[in-house]
């Protein structure tokens, strides 16, 4: 069996051994199911892209919680929305 030495982000790789785990991984395996599956799709099993969907951006981001601050806070709502919140 082949031993691959890769270097890696400290965090990253901290971040990843944790998601791997939690799915019952090792970093090692979740490793050779990425390099099993681009072979199986006969390139990278995800898209690569600069495109960022703009639902994720950064300032959408930070209307979204601002937004469910004042929400939270019982502000800039009508009379229906906060029937809503109290009902959840």
């Amino acid at each position: 069996m082949a031993q691959l030495n890769i270097r890696i982000d400290d965090n990253l790789k901290e971040q990843g051994e944790e998601l791997f785990n939690a799915l019952g991984l090792t970093f090692s395996t979740a490793v050779s199911a990425f390099v099993s599956q681009s072979i199986r799709e006969g390139g990278l099993p995800f898209t690569l892209t600069m495109n960022v969907d703009p639902f994720f951006s950064k300032a959408n981001m930070e209307r979204l919680q601002n937004a469910i601050a004042d929400a939270k806070a019982g502000k800039n709502m009508t009379e229906h929305e906060l029937i809503e919140v109290a009902d959840d």
